[in-house]
């Protein structure tokens, strides 16, 4: 099994390239943030090869490095998920921003990527939320939901940073951007109140709008 290639880019196509190792080329299937990171032609690579054996064929899925061949493998234990809408959804969301819309349960996100409708979108977000580890987010969900452990009447009680992320989506912001706004605010002050919190998640948020 092909794992990895070094070589010098011979082909870009609008959906992968063709890789000189030593003469021989390799055809490799990528997302369009792969090819558009791939250096001008005759340029050298490196990169992370996923190899898919079947009996009509053989097809190489490339990466610039193994977090990103891991998100590929993972979106495809999703029932509905092969390479083709895997690398779909990679074309449309960075690694990291597949992991926060996963930790956010933020379907929207998805529905962005081609081939991806609203229903393969809710069964992405709820089969992979047990699996946001296997992502190694640097913001982790516990972070936005960290007063959820007190219930009133049996219900786990809404938390300001809950409250704090459906007054940014209210505001018109992604659910996606808001959680990971208030997850940086709340890593900043732990005891951050719910307005505290939405001022510097707007704060920040204005910024990178910037």
């Amino acid at each position: 099994m092909i794992g990895k290639l070094r070589g010098r880019v011979d082909h870009i196509g609008t959906d992968g390239a063709v890789i000189d190792v030593g003469g021989v080329g390799y055809e490799v299937f990528c997302s369009t943030r792969t090819v558009a990171a791939l250096p001008p032609v005759g340029g050298p690579i490196d990169l992370v090869i996923e190899t898919h054996v079947r009996e009509d064929h053989i097809h190489l899925y490339a990466f610039t490095s193994h977090r990103e061949r891991d998100v590929f493998r993972i979106l495809m234990t999703v029932q509905g998920v092969g390479a083709k809408v895997a690398l779909g959804i990679m074309s449309a969301l960075s690694a990291d921003q597949i992991a926060q819309a996963i930790a956010a349960q933020d379907q929207n996100a998805f529905k962005r990527a081609s081939g991806v409708g609203p229903k393969l979108a809710a069964r992405i977000v709820q089969e992979l939320k047990g699996k946001l580890l296997a992502f190694d987010i640097p913001l982790r969900p516990t972070a936005v939901a960290v007063a959820t452990k007190e219930k009133i009447n049996g219900t786990p009680a809404k938390s300001p940073a809950e409250d704090a992320v459906s007054a940014l989506v209210n505001l018109g912001y992604g659910r996606s951007e808001a959680y990971g706004a208030v997850a940086r605010a709340i890593q900043a002050d732990q005891g951050a109140s719910i307005a505290t919190l939405i001022r510097q998640s707007l704060r920040e948020l204005a910024g990178s709008d910037g």
